[in-house]
């Protein structure tokens, strides 16, 4: 059962009740993120993310750490492009303690100066992390260079620069603009009763400000571009990527099944030809990233620098194929009962279905029943996969992103054939 409440500031809180769980997974969600920043202050979502575990005016950042390993939950946050998550996930008996030690984060941390200064080292390591781990940062690369010029094209976790020349005026007058009011949703799932909820959390959002940080921008144009970070490596990565749909787009249960048949699983057409058959990849796959009012859809892969251009060429050819020839009926069910499974597994965990009921509500501003996204993959035809296929398997939307060592000239994406 999903209950919703939406309090006199206009805060959101929305929960589900699950009886038979045991835990209670609940998450402090603001509708903005990287996007939503400015440039020169690029990285400023993600560090606040980090700051608010650093100490309040009642607890130190061990005091935060010490409480909730006392009840062996867990206490954690994340940064995307359009949103931040603050959560907690603990067992059913323990729910108020963590609502007041999350409440306590969220509302009333002090972004004490010195907290900032050592926190900044942290955050410029991870950065360092991410750009040592070539298989993770050319996922980065490719987002940088297909959004390029465009706010989405930002690193969720900013640069070396940005991140070095934020001040604490800066981390607290973005905290101020973007953490509003109606930006703000409670989602709660586990075993709890909303009016159960609403008791807890009395009050305790009253002195958020009201309004909204949201400032969407135009979509971008769509080129062909080539992005190339040559290090001494012994694989080459590669990502591919085109156009894909917003995530609310009526179409979207297409280009998740079409995802699956190309490179979303084990039995996908990419892995079983590059990898299984031919053995020239360790690691292909596909994925799709969905944004309020663009998409992308990515295929990624490591290799040898000298079979670069044959992945790129089986990888294209498995792209031409999905928009000249329909998908067959068993392929086509297959893919269908994967990501219907998928989903059902995946919501028998409290914290899933809080992220599902955020991510509902933020992209669709309400609740999607069970039947109605299962409903959505039975209504998916071949016919449908391949029109779609030819609507966003463009020459002209194409980046390909490529880290590690080259050999030769890099290929050019009017080489590629779509």
């Amino acid at each position: 059962m999903v209950s919703k409440t939406i309090l006199d500031n206009g805060v959101r809180v929305i929960s589900e009740y699950m009886p038979h769980a045991h835990s209670v997974s609940i998450g402090i969600w603001v509708a903005n993120g990287s996007r939503h920043e400015r440039r020169e202050h690029n990285g400023v979502a993600h560090f606040i993310e980090h700051l608010l575990f650093k100490g309040t005016s009642r607890r130190t950042a061990l005091d935060i750490a010490r409480e909730i390993d006392s009840v062996g939950g867990v206490l954690n946050a994340f940064t995307g492009r359009e949103y931040v998550c603050y959560y907690a996930k603990v067992l059913d008996k323990n729910l108020p303690q963590a609502v007041d030690l999350l409440t306590d984060i969220f509302l009333n941390s002090t972004f004490n100066p010195d907290e900032i200064e050592k926190e900044r080292k942290v955050v410029l390591q991870e950065i360092s992390m991410l750009e040592d781990s070539p298989d993770d940062y050319v996922h980065d690369l490719f987002h940088r260079s297909f959004w390029r010029g465009h706010p989405l094209g930002m690193s969720i976790l900013g640069s070396v620069e940005s991140v070095g020349n934020l001040s604490r005026d800066d981390i607290i007058a973005h905290r101020d603009a973007m953490y509003r009011s109606e930006d703000i949703i409670i989602a709660v799932a586990g075993n709890v009763r909303h009016d159960e909820l609403l008791k807890l959390i009395d009050g305790c959002f009253d002195r958020v400000p009201g309004g909204t940080g949201r400032n969407l921008c135009h979509i971008p144009d769509y080129g062909q571009k080539v992005e190339v970070v040559e290090k001494e490596l012994e694989q080459l990565h590669i990502c591919l990527g085109t156009k894909s749909l917003p995530y609310n787009h009526p179409r979207r249960f297409e280009v998740y099944l079409m995802n699956t048949i190309l490179g979303g699983s084990m039995s996908s057409r990419l892995f079983q030809e590059i990898r299984e058959r031919l053995g020239l990849v360790y690691s292909v796959y596909s994925y799709v990233v969905s944004h309020t009012d663009a998409g992308s859809l990515v295929v990624y892969a490591g290799t040898s620098p000298n079979k670069l251009n044959d992945v790129l060429e089986i990888t294209c050819a498995e792209l031409r194929r999905l928009k000249v020839d329909e998908v067959p009926e068993p392929e086509l069910a297959s893919a269908r009962e994967q990501l219907k499974g998928n989903i059902l597994l995946s919501l028998e965990s409290s914290d899933n279905r809080m992220t599902k009921l955020a991510k509902n509500e933020i992209y669709f501003g309400r609740y999607l029943s069970l039947a109605e996204l299962t409903g959505g993959f039975d209504g998916v035809t071949s016919e449908g996969i391949c029109e779609l296929a030819n609507d966003i398997f463009s020459i002209d939307c194409v980046t390909l992103a490529l880290t590690g060592k080259i050999v030769g000239a890099a290929p050019k994406v009017s080489q590629l054939v779509l």
